[in-house]
Order: structure tokens, then sequence, then C-alpha cells
């Protein structure tokens, strides 16, 4: 074999190796939204450093803006794609979860007085607690979907209809304002850092998320289940467990991003907060590559895919889309990504590639 040929295959075995991996795809998506950003306005991708309300100097620009909203939807996306692997199936039920997890922070910050001069509570402990009701909720659906065989967005549609009622029954319909400035570090910005706090928050959750896979078999058990519950159990394991535990920590992770939600605003619009959440974290899954049936998942590509959905939309917002309109061209990603995951077309492509191949041997 001549040394061009030697060049060639291992070109292609390259190509071949990176089209087959998962994290391929938000990388594309995202390379593809930087080239349309940089060609129709170059100035999408500066950075200036500025002074927010209280003087303390901050980053700002749409990367930034990025950052700071998409690391809410990464959080979310580590437990839904737990969820998705363990059960084959999708919780709807996160936007409506994260107003309780909210509601309840509030709460006990608030106490009984819905504008307290100072917190009733410290802040470690209330987040806490709502982390608790969070991950019981969690528990909750996933003994639906383990239990009771019930699928899981059915199961989660309950807590999707009832949560927001939930939430405001929860303050006695009324809205909480917290006043005390240190609380809305968490949604903001920390003095003396320009960095919007949520971005270190996710990536706290990411190195966390990383060790527990790492340092223990929770991908491993996930995979099994989601692949072959049946035998997994004859593996020695226990689907039902491991399809609660999923839901459990996507609990933990809709605490995470409540604590960040209402830290905002230092209050909360039962209706509003997180709403439609849940589906950009479903897209951030399906664009991460990850099988929406269940079965193995790339966490990273889950995460990344999370920050490509927040650079799609404020790329729409950017261009002026009506934020009524957003889901329409959301619904048009959704669509492309089932169609390029579904197996005949991944079987397809294989066989031409394979063609190709044989031909440039030939």
């Amino acid at each position: 074999m001549s040394k061009n040929e030697v060049k060639k295959s291992t070109g292609s075995n390259i190509l071949s190796g990176l089209l087959r991996n998962q994290i391929c795809i938000p990388l594309a998506a995202l390379l593809l939204l930087a080239l349309f950003n940089l060609i129709m306005d170059p100035t999408f991708f500066r950075i200036s450093l500025g002074h927010n309300s209280l003087g303390n100097p901050v980053l700002t620009g749409f990367l930034i803006t990025i950052l700071d909203n998409g690391s809410e939807l990464a959080i979310l996306a580590i437990g839904m794609t737990l969820v998705t692997a363990a059960s084959g199936g999708q919780d709807i039920s996160v936007g409506a979860a994260t107003a309780i997890a909210g509601s309840v922070l509030l709460r006990v910050l608030c106490g009984g007085n819905s504008r307290p001069e100072t917190l009733q509570a410290p802040i470690i402990v209330a987040f806490l607690v709502s982390c608790v009701v969070a991950m019981l909720f969690g528990a909750f659906n996933g003994a639906l979907v383990a239990y009771f065989k019930i699928q899981p967005m059915i199961a989660t549609l309950i807590l999707y209809t009832a949560g927001r009622s939930i939430a405001a029954w929860i303050n006695n319909n009324e809205l909480p304002i917290v006043s005390d400035r240190t609380f809305t570090y968490f949604g903001s910005f920390i003095p003396g850092i320009p960095i919007p706090t949520p971005f270190f928050i996710a990536v706290v959750c990411i190195i966390i998320i990383t060790l527990v896979m790492k340092f223990t078999n929770l991908k491993l058990y996930v995979q099994s289940v989601g692949i072959n519950d049946s035998s997994s159990r004859l593996n020695g394991l226990n689907p039902e467990l491991i399809k609660v535990l999923s839901f459990v920590i996507l609990g933990l992770c809709v605490a995470v991003v409540g604590l960040i939600k209402v830290s905002r605003i230092s209050s909360i619009n039962y209706s509003v907060i997180a709403k439609d959440i849940e589906m950009d974290a479903i897209l951030a899954v399906a664009l991460g590559g990850n099988a929406l049936s269940g079965g193995k998942f790339n966490m990273a590509a889950s995460v990344l895919g999370a920050y490509v959905i927040q650079f799609l939309t404020q790329t729409l917002y950017k261009y002026k889309v009506p934020s009524d309109a957003l889901p329409a061209y959301k619904a048009i990603v959704v669509i492309l990504l089932v169609v390029i995951s579904a197996p005949t077309v991944r079987e397809f492509v294989s066989g031409q590639w394979k063609k190709l191949k044989v031909k440039e041997v030939g």
C-alpha cells in the first residue's frame, strides 16, 4: 500500500470515528450556528466589560447570555439524560417541578410573611428542604413509571398539570419577595466576579455527575436497564430501583434550577417560571445524539446540546423571532434529529459509507 493510500485510509478511519461519536451531532450544530452568526453579524460574538445596577463589573454580550441561561438547561439535561436512558421516556413535568421547588425555597426563607425584612432561615437550609421536596416528587414520578409500568410522559403528565397549582398553594397564592441581597448572587453575579454565577453552579453539577459516573456503576446500571430491564434483572440488578433513582436525581437537578430561577428575581411567578423548559431539556438530550428510547448515553453530548439549544434560542431572539414562534423552529430541529437518529437512516448512511470505502480501495 502506497503512502497516499495509507493517508487516505487513516483519514477515512478518523472521519468514520468522528461520525460515530455522539458528540459529533451537537458539535456540528454548534459550528453551523456559529458560522451563520459570523456571516450575518460578527458582533454577535462581541463581549464587553460593563457594570450592573450595583456598580459591580460584569461581562455582557450574547455569548455571556448563552452561558448564563444555558447553564440552567445544562443542569436539567443531566437528570433528563439519566431518566431517558433508564426509562426510555421523558419527564415533561420539570418546569412545574421547578415552580414547586422554587416555591418551597421561598416559603422556608420567608416563613409566614411574604415580605419579611430578614430571612427566616439560612439559604442553605431552605435549599436543602427544596431538594428533599423535589426529590420526593421525582420519586413519585419514578414509582409510577417503574412499579406501575406507566409510560413516562403519561406518568409525569400528572405533575405537569397540577404542579404550578401546588406551587401557588404552598405560598397561599402569594408572591413572596426576598429582600436579602446575597440571595440574588445565585442567579446573577457574585461581586468581583464578572461571569454569571449559574455557569459556576452548572460546572459544579457537571463535575459531581462526572465523578459519580467514574467512581460508581451508575452509568453501567442505567444503560443496562435502559437496553433491557429483563436481562439486567437476571444479572442481579433492580430495574425499578434504578429507574426511580434516575427520577430522583432529576428532582435534585430541578431543585438547583429552582434556586437559580427564584434567585434571579428574588420572587416567583408561578405560571411563567421555567415555562416550556422541559421541551428544551428533552431537545438537549436528543441533540446530544442519545436515543430517546433509552439505553446508552453520552452525558457530555447532552450538556453541550443544552448550550447549543440556548445558542439557537439566542440567535432566534437576536433576529426578532417572536417568542410564540420559537417552539415551531425548535420542533423543526426535533424532527430533523428524530429522522437522523432513526435506525433506517443510520443503516442507509452506514451502507453508503461502506460502498464509498470499497470504491476507494478498488
